[in-house]
């Protein structure tokens, strides 16, 4: 007898069906070319880092639409649930990839401080084909799904910080992500008409 699979990871295999695919060689090869891009501009690596964040988050705000429209995923009960419903719907979704997702208690957290959780991406897709330069050792180069997660979730009323913890280019064994809920902002975005 097969194992049962969760919900969410149901939704996520459904809304992965509704998108529009892209190669992903193509995909990771283009971020690559547009991360060396902003590299040879800025000629900085913090800031080439800042503005990957930046490009996210763009992104983020603009994409939730989307998810919203084709996840099916309804309206989430609390952070524990938008952590899993980012993990395991956003992601296949968006990336074709399931995360993991851990709820974590910062450390030195007061006792009513704001919920947290970690992504867990083991098979990034967009590390493929990547070795960073010493000199680029401490590119945040996956910065950019910092920037998704917060700019989509800023639009549906929580503002977060996020953070990458660690990456695969910089030797460890998955890219984490750290989202942390900072506000709720209880009146959601309102079309420009309004």
């Amino acid at each position: 007898m097969a194992a049962q699979r969760p919900p969410y990871q149901r939704l996520g295999d459904v809304a992965f069906s509704k998108v529009e695919k892209v190669n992903a060689e193509l995909f990771t090869l283009t971020y690559g070319a547009v991360v060396v891009q902003l590299l040879k501009d800025s000629e900085d690596v913090e800031q080439t880092s800042i503005q990957l964040e930046k490009m996210g988050y763009n992104i983020g705000v603009r994409i939730i639409d989307e998810f919203l429209a084709k996840a099916n995923a309804g309206t989430c009960t609390d952070f524990k649930e938008t952590g899993e419903v980012i993990a395991k719907v956003a992601f296949r979704m968006f990336l074709g990839v399931t995360v993991d997702c851990r709820h974590v208690v910062e450390p030195n957290a007061p006792a009513d401080a704001m919920p947290a959780f970690h992504l867990i991406i083991v098979d990034n897709p967009l590390v493929d084909f990547v070795e960073l330069p010493e000199h680029c050792s401490t590119l945040a180069y996956c910065n950019l799904l910092c920037g998704v997660v917060r700019g989509a979730l800023e639009m549906v009323g929580m503002r977060v910080e996020t953070k990458l913890l660690k990456d695969t280019l910089w030797g460890d064994e998955h890219t984490e992500i750290s989202v942390s809920l900072k506000e709720l902002v209880h009146e959601q975005y309102r079309d420009d008409d309004e």
